[in-house]
């Protein structure tokens, strides 16, 4: 089912298989579309929540308390059927809870609360993760919110950039096979844009931690137009299309990271993993504006 949040400016769509963002129109700028429509030709998800894990884990597995799990990348919850909690005129939230299937893969209790909260052209999506239990519940939340580019008509992938708050330098941390393979290349020396090209991801997303900036955003060098994230507080992010010929790419703010791959496989040692004590709670947000 899909649930909507509109003013005079924009309108949200959010679905509550995987309370996943949809659609954000900007109402007063030619109804334009910035949320990746899905098309399986290239990949078939518009926004998905990462949880419990961000990454992937090696051979899709974990070991807790000397049980071993199979957890397959970027966790359940993108694909489990969320309860609309609430609804008013400016914000939806939705909750999962576990149940016998996500146990059987992820052994811990927890409360996942998913909010978007719709001001102007601004969307914030705030997560609430709760420890009901009696135990440790060990976890990692990401988003992976994906962005029509080219936005406008006549425009190319090439036609776009990442602009920062500042110039910046920073390197990124390479895959292999999905796990980071402990090598770097650099990145950003001293830059405060990056231009967009579909060699640039030839070697799958570009992975960066602990940066100096909380803002990021996509825009075209034709149009102006673009969308802008902020994520205060977050340690990791990715940046990454599907290959030569994707018209979309995502920007995703991680409390979390794939494992490595002489990682052993224990979650509790899994580098961004997060701990919570019985009735503890974790809260984050990062925002989207659409431009």
């Amino acid at each position: 089912m899909t649930y909507t949040l509109e003013n005079e400016q924009c309108r949200v769509a959010v679905n509550t298989h995987g309370a996943e963002l949809a659609s954000f129109v900007r109402k007063d700028l030619d109804n334009l579309e910035y949320i990746w429509s899905a098309d399986p030709a290239f990949w078939n998800r518009h926004a998905p929540v990462l949880f419990p894990i961000v990454g992937r884990l090696p051979q899709d597995q974990f070991t807790y308390q000397g049980q071993q799990y199979q957890l397959s990348q970027h966790g359940f919850a993108r694909d489990q059927e969320f309860v609309l909690l609430r609804q008013t005129p400016a914000e939806l939230l939705f909750e999962l809870r576990p149940t016998e299937a996500t146990r059987a893969r992820f052994p811990f209790e927890f409360i996942l609360r998913i909010s978007y909260r719709l001001a102007g052209p601004q969307l914030t999506i705030g997560w609430e993760v709760e420890n009901p239990g009696s135990g440790e519940l060990l976890f990692s939340i990401g988003a992976h919110p994906a962005f029509r580019c080219p936005l406008v008509e006549d425009e190319s992938f090439e036609d776009y950039d990442f602009t920062f708050d500042h110039p910046v330098t920073a390197e990124r941390h390479l895959l292999e096979g999905g796990l980071l393979n402990g090598h770097t290349e650099p990145l950003l020396e001293d830059q405060a844009s990056l231009p967009l090209s579909y060699p640039l991801f030839a070697q799958d997303a570009l992975v960066l931690k602990h940066f100096d900036f909380n803002h990021i955003t996509l825009r075209s060098r034709r149009s102006g137009r673009g969308v802008r994230l902020r994520f205060d507080g977050f340690p990791f992010l990715g940046l990454w299309t599907k290959g030569p010929g994707s018209p979309f790419v995502c920007i995703e703010p991680w409390q979390g990271i794939a494992s490595s791959t002489t990682d052993a496989g224990e979650l509790a040692d899994k580098e961004g993993i997060l701990s919570l004590g019985p009735n503890q709670q974790f809260m984050t947000s990062y925002s989207i504006t659409v431009e």
